[in-house]
């Protein structure tokens, strides 16, 4: 009887350290792998089943800045965008978020090949847009290795890359306004600033540039909210907006969207 009680004893041990070891991993993957992971699953027709046709359709696209990285509310400025249209309106807005952290022009180029992206556009009323500050940034290589011929070499791929983005996009919908947000310069408060400000200014100003052959296509300004305060608006990574950052973010591009006459506000 000791010999059977020891031995189930040891048994129940291994089992319970077991479920332990298993609930370890799912906190850790929860915790580091799961935000990570979620915003390059493309989508499937599953996800979209139930989805209302009717209604304001939004289609959000490019990188962590639309993915909404550093704000802990999890907003981003997609979803101050929403909080402010929803008093602009009645109609039920919808919102469809495939942006993906830390993608460049060439990855928004093939993702505007899947069938599904294409389809989601395709029914947009409006789309908003951020691409170009990875081309750019290189996660910190432009600063740690600076060269003004790197970074031109840079520019004329993503500006080429971003005339097939603008193409591919009227080409599924010409109707739907097109939000493209503009780089503000994360670091204003370095030693190189004037030298970093310049280079985002005339990479803002070729962006532009390249949207201007396209109707419907507005740009839409984030360099001067970033420029006195930048410390104030940053997260913690000192790259990515806060919440007060991509609040403002929000409130700019949202005061740039109107609808249809009798559908402007609540009062109406």
């Amino acid at each position: 009887m000791k010999v059977n009680s020891v031995k189930l004893i040891s048994a129940l041990s291994v089992l319970a350290s077991g479920v332990w070891l298993v609930g370890l991993w799912f906190t850790i993957k929860d915790q580091f792998f799961y935000e990570a992971a979620r915003p390059v699953k493309e989508i499937s027709l599953e996800d979209v089943a139930e989805e209302q046709k009717d209604g304001f359709q939004i289609v959000a696209l490019g990188d962590s800045l639309t993915r909404g990285t550093g704000d802990e509310s999890g907003k981003g400025y997609v979803g101050y965008v929403l909080d402010e249209l929803k008093t602009k309106t009645k109609q039920t807005i919808y919102v469809k978020n495939l942006a993906i952290k830390g993608q460049k022009s060439a990855g928004l180029v093939s993702q505007l090949q899947q069938v599904e992206v294409q389809r989601q556009i395709k029914q947009a009323d409006v789309i908003l847009m951020t691409i170009g500050g990875n081309d750019l940034f290189q996660g910190g290589e432009t600063l740690s290795h600076f060269s003004l011929e790197r970074i031109n070499q840079a520019k004329a791929k993503y500006l080429r890359n971003l005339h097939t983005i603008f193409k591919t996009i009227r080409n599924l919908n010409q109707d739907a306004v097109v939000f493209y947000v503009s780089l503000y310069n994360p670091f204003n408060d370095l030693a190189d600033a004037k030298k970093t400000s310049a280079i985002v200014r005339e990479w803002n100003f070729d962006s532009a540039e390249v949207a201007a052959n396209y109707p419907k296509i507005i740009v839409v300004p984030t360099f001067d909210l970033f420029e006195l305060n930048v410390k104030d608006y940053l997260y913690s990574d000192h790259f990515h907006p806060n919440k007060e950052g991509y609040k403002l973010i929000g409130e700019r591009v949202a005061s740039l969207i109107t609808f249809a006459e009798g559908e402007k506000n609540h009062d109406e």
